[in-house]
């Protein structure tokens, strides 16, 4: 991969989150936080769970430096953020309800939508009912469907055939709040290492527990993290997450039958805009072949779908795994975008390779 647009970029310690400039914003009805950074065409990038805006740490500077405004906000409920207290309040009507609201807050009437996990059911959700505002999609490591014939719980209890999942799990109230708030270092590290893809055998995330099993049961804590994610980065993500605790994010999975039943009128729809789709050849979450099917066919109802890849030897969290990789795949995907306003710099033109791994 050739990285010459990153030559002269200071050098800067991204970990340290002191070195991006942190924003406030009054939004439908919370107040949000984001991080921005550069000018030109808008990018948002949104994160998953358990993350934070500062999964994103690495993306930010390689796309604001190729001459993008690129803005990263804490969802709400999550990090620095507001949480409001009804479940309801995490509907996709109000997550998508969140971004528009912050585009027009910044001035802007279009964007490029990047969604990781849950970011990114919030991001093909953004460019499903607002094609107007979000005029290309990424979804990374979470293959979304379309809103579907079933619902929802019914259909991950077919695929969990008797197994807890913990998509059914999180429908508990407080219980599995309490038990990932126990111990908040133990259960981030256990998770970020076990949807990796460094972790092997019985290490690995097990998506399907025992009926009434302890979620946590499902990850592991290892003696010692990989590289990729540094002691500082554990800690301002476990300062985080003990402050603002899981509820909030929690919701979002608990208004998974809500979100179908308030979205009758998108049976059948598609996504017309540019899309690509990364996702890691060792995230346990793909495994499933429900899930993997997803992955198969994007293609029925991404009908933009530009390109599609599964990255070997990584996990759930290609972004922070590999950076340098996502960045090459976002910059092809954004400098091959044919709408003229998405015209990509100068240092985008420099022959970035952009090969499938």
């Amino acid at each position: 991969m050739n990285l010459e647009h990153y030559k002269d970029q200071p050098l800067r310690d991204v970990d340290a989150p002191y070195t991006f400039a942190h924003n406030f914003v009054e939004i439908n009805d919370i107040r949000m936080h984001y991080v921005e950074e550069g000018q030109g065409p808008l990018i948002i990038l949104l994160h998953g769970f358990p993350y934070l805006w500062y999964m994103w740490r690495r993306q930010i500077p390689a796309l604001a430096s190729a001459g993008y405004r690129v803005v990263a906000p804490d969802l709400r409920g999550f990090g620095m953020s507001d949480s409001p207290a009804a479940v309801e309040a995490y509907d996709m009507s109000q997550a998508v309800g969140d971004i528009v609201c912050l585009m027009e807050a910044l001035g802007e009437t279009s964007a490029i939508v990047v969604g990781h996990d849950l970011g990114a059911w919030v991001a093909q959700s953004c460019a499903m009912l607002r094609p107007d505002l979000f005029r290309a999609l990424v979804m990374m490591n979470t293959p979304v469907p379309p809103r579907g014939r079933i619902r929802p719980t019914d259909g991950l209890r077919a695929m969990a055939k008797g197994k807890g999942y913990h998509h059914l799990y999180f429908q508990q109230l407080e219980k599995p709040d309490r038990e990932l708030a126990a111990d908040t270092r133990k259960t981030l590290r256990s998770i970020y290492y076990s949807v990796s893809g460094d972790a092997v055998g019985a290490e690995r995330w097990r998506l399907f527990i025992e009926p009434d099993e302890p979620i946590l049961n499902a990850f592991t804590d290892p003696e010692a993290f990989p590289a990729w994610l540094s002691p500082q980065a554990i800690d301002y993500y476990v300062g985080e997450y003990t402050r603002a605790g899981f509820t909030g994010p929690l919701n979002y999975y608990r208004c998974r039958d809500r979100n179908w039943e308030i979205s009758a009128f998108l049976d059948g729809a598609v996504i017309k805009q540019p899309s690509m789709f990364i996702g890691g050849a060792r995230d346990p979450s793909i495994e499933p072949p429900q899930i993997r099917g997803l992955y198969d066919q994007l293609e029925t109802y991404l009908v933009g779908l530009r390109k599609k890849v599964l990255l070997p030897g990584v996990g759930h969290a290609a972004a922070e795994e590999t950076p340098e990789q996502i960045n090459a795949l976002l910059l092809g995907f954004l400098e091959q975008l044919e709408d003229n306003q998405v015209a990509p710099s100068s240092a985008m033109r420099q022959g970035i390779s952009h090969e499938q791994q």
